[in-house]
């Protein structure tokens, strides 16, 4: 049987600021909006931030390029290219850097895929 290949566009991602106060120096495009799945790429400038809060679902944030740092649940670490967190809903959390700039590739589970779906890793 043959598997049928469906090729579609997209939209051109522009840059834009973040608009929530407090956020600060982080352009974003977004790459992929879907009922459960929101994705963007972030761009930090030196002493930027994403203001600290909590979502009412699952994120995972990786590190592309450069270095920052996460805080999640009152705790903070260094965040480097190459390593990835994820906030569980509900957790505050927040981003920023300091001296260097940092890029980023955000996805946020919107909501639980249906019991019937694998995901394969």
């Amino acid at each position: 049987m043959m598997t049928r290949m469906v090729i579609l566009p997209f939209d051109r991602p522009e840059w834009s600021p973040l608009p929530n106060p407090g956020c600060r120096g982080v352009v974003a495009r977004v790459l992929l909006r879907e009922p459960h799945l929101f994705v963007a790429q972030l761009q930090f400038d030196e002493e930027a931030t994403i203001h600290e809060h909590a979502a009412p679902w699952d994120i995972d944030v990786f590190c592309l390029d450069g270095r920052g740092f996460v805080l999640s649940a009152s705790t903070e670490s260094e965040f480097v290219a190459g390593q990835r967190i994820r906030w569980p809903a509900g957790v505050t959390h927040c981003l920023r850097t300091e001296a260097s700039t940092m890029s980023t590739l955000m996805m946020e589970h919107l909501q639980a895929l249906p019991n019937d779906i694998t995901m394969k890793v």
